[in-house]
């Protein structure tokens, strides 16, 4: 049987070792009383393995190449949202994923970032194992440190599987996080007028 969901540079591509995830999915099978042997699990171990350089690949991302010059020097100080980004991460405490959406608004200090180039940093940092309150500071403050904007807020809210399928087992639970900084901290109303942007036409999150 040929397996052909990995090629040879997946295998020894980035800093994930292959061979070390594969003869530890070996193991967990085992271990649950499966056979790693047979035919439907057979290449489990090498899917996993390539599966983790998608999932984790934050670590490796390079925020320079990211960005890649997609900054401009724009006379605009208004809100700038982007709002109902998708993004999936993986929760450090039991590796199971977290599914939900970003919102994130700056008001430009001179500056302003291509609007591509914003999904790709929530990505940057979902693509990690991580908890949602310090994947929305991190998403905040490398937004405050690159565009020394007027303001920065990110709001983020998810479903974590973590609590759908096992523990509480509450398929309706959702968590919200937000990070502030400058006028959306300083300022009420800056604050409330982000609020009002992302709550309209809100549709349901789903997995």
């Amino acid at each position: 049987m040929e397996f052909d969901d990995v090629s040879e540079k997946d295998a020894t591509d980035g800093n994930i070792d292959n061979a070390a995830i594969e003869d530890a999915v070996a193991k967990i099978l085992n271990a649950v009383g499966e056979d790693p042997q047979r035919e439907g699990l057979q290449f489990t171990p090498r899917r996993v393995a390539r599966m983790y350089h998608e999932l984790l690949g934050g670590y490796t991302m390079d925020s320079t190449a990211i960005i890649n010059g997609a900054i401009f020097e724009v006379q605009y100080d208004e809100m700038v949202i982007v709002r109902d980004i998708e993004f999936y991460s993986m929760c450090e405490h039991h590796m199971l994923p977290f599914i939900g959406r970003a919102h994130v608004a700056y008001i430009p200090n001179g500056k302003v970032l291509g609007l591509s180039k914003i999904p790709r940093i929530v990505d940057m940092y979902a693509r990690r194992l991580q908890v949602q309150e310090r994947m929305t500071r991190q998403i905040a403050d490398f937004l405050r440190d690159l565009l020394k904007p007027q303001g920065v807020a990110v709001v983020i809210e998810a479903m974590h599987l973590c609590s759908v399928m096992r523990g509480v087992k509450k398929h309706d639970a959702r968590m919200t996080t937000s990070a502030m900084h400058g006028a959306f901290r300083a300022n009420l109303a800056t604050r409330q007028e982000f609020l009002a942007n992302i709550s309209r036409g809100e549709s349901p999150l789903r997995i």
